[in-house]
């Protein structure tokens, strides 16, 4: 049976009347009464000793606990909070034969994003060199694409000022894990313990890259003894979520220190599959529910979406039922479920309203 918190007024109420019944001819309820005044003392007090109880029950489950409990929780179950992480990668230079490249150089992106060089470097003797670089600061905002444009932060002798993020790109920044995503990889945890290499193993080591927010596995995806493996980073600057072959090598390296000896892994990146939606006769069609709409969609392809599935109708359907203020719709295109291909991964598209 749950527990009901009472109000104040309900506390007070119940103190003044136990008053009056224990204390024949006494008033609590006039309210000059200094029965009345204690009553409203101890009510106070009652009631906050009732709100730490709905606050304590809260934290004994993992699902409603709070950050400390959370932590604490994980902590039990093997689990940390997954750290910010700062970008790796290299950037290729130019300029003199033999000119070096200190150690400690720093490369600052147009929006200015700083990366630095731990190690520097030669350029060899076509004047070429590759500076392995790690962002200044951690989090998602250090990641950078193949052929991002940085300049040196002050002159270099013998270097071009100018150079450019090398293949595969800077990648692997994340932010620090939310209270949301580390009670789900907890919960995760609970209800799908180890199993030696079982398909939910592959989803648990994922998550546990910085960054990492959805994760999918593919038994025998390359024949027998092989194991693909895919993942979104939806919280990082990655169009849907999409990593970079940066993410892709990060992730590569921590599956190879945990997967089976006996088991090829294949880490690969799901390739984006719009969803393109045709919209007849919404009602009311106002921007705020077109807003709404698209919102809808886009949270129905993310908590069902998968490499390689199948997108019902009948979710899109839902979805636009579910945006506030929509009254009546018709979908007319997509008019049969759509499958995927074993990489794709189902995104929205081109949303169209037509009368």
């Amino acid at each position: 049976m749950p527990f009901d918190r009472p109000t104040l007024a309900e506390v007070r109420d119940q103190i003044r009347r136990d008053f009056n019944a224990r204390l024949p001819g006494a008033d609590a309820l006039l309210r000059q009464s200094n029965l009345s005044v204690v009553a409203d003392v101890v009510a106070g007090i009652s009631y906050l000793h009732f709100g730490y109880q709905v606050w304590l029950s809260d934290q004994l489950f993992v699902d409603t606990c709070e950050t400390a409990f959370l932590e604490r929780w994980a902590s039990i179950w093997g689990l940390t909070r997954k750290p910010a992480v700062a970008a790796l990668g290299g950037v290729a230079v130019t300029g003199s034969p033999g000119a070096t490249v200190p150690a400690g150089t720093e490369f600052q992106r147009g929006d200015r994003v700083r990366y630095q060089a731990p190690d520097g470097a030669t350029l060899d003797g076509t004047g070429n060199a590759t500076v392995a670089v790690e962002a200044e600061s951690p989090g998602v905002a250090g990641d950078a694409a193949t052929g991002t444009t940085v300049t040196t932060v002050g002159a270099i002798a013998g270097v071009t000022a100018t150079g450019t993020v090398a293949a595969p790109g800077i990648g692997g920044g994340a932010d620090e894990e939310t209270d949301d995503q580390l009670r789900l990889r907890l919960l995760a945890r609970i209800q799908s313990p180890p199993h030696g290499g079982a398909a939910a193993d592959y989803v648990a080591w994922m998550l546990e890259v910085p960054g990492v927010t959805r994760a999918w596995v593919v038994p025998r995806g390359q024949g027998g003894g092989t194991v693909v493996c895919y993942f979104a980073m939806d919280d990082a600057a990655h169009p849907h979520g999409i990593p970079t072959p940066a993410d892709v090598a990060v992730v590569q390296a921590h599956l190879d220190t945990v997967r089976p000896v006996a088991t090829q892994v294949f880490v690969l990146a799901p390739v984006a599959y719009p969803i393109n939606v045709t919209i007849q006769t919404l009602t009311p069609d106002t921007p705020d529910v077109r807003a709404a709409v698209a919102a809808e969609l886009t949270d129905t392809l993310y908590r069902h979406g998968a490499p390689g599935g199948t997108v019902y109708v009948s979710w899109l359907w839902e979805a636009v039922s579910l945006a506030a203020g929509e009254q009546h719709h018709t979908i007319a295109a997509p008019t049969a479920n759509v499958t995927l291909a074993p990489s794709d991964l189902a995104v929205v598209g081109t949303v169209t309203y037509v009368p």
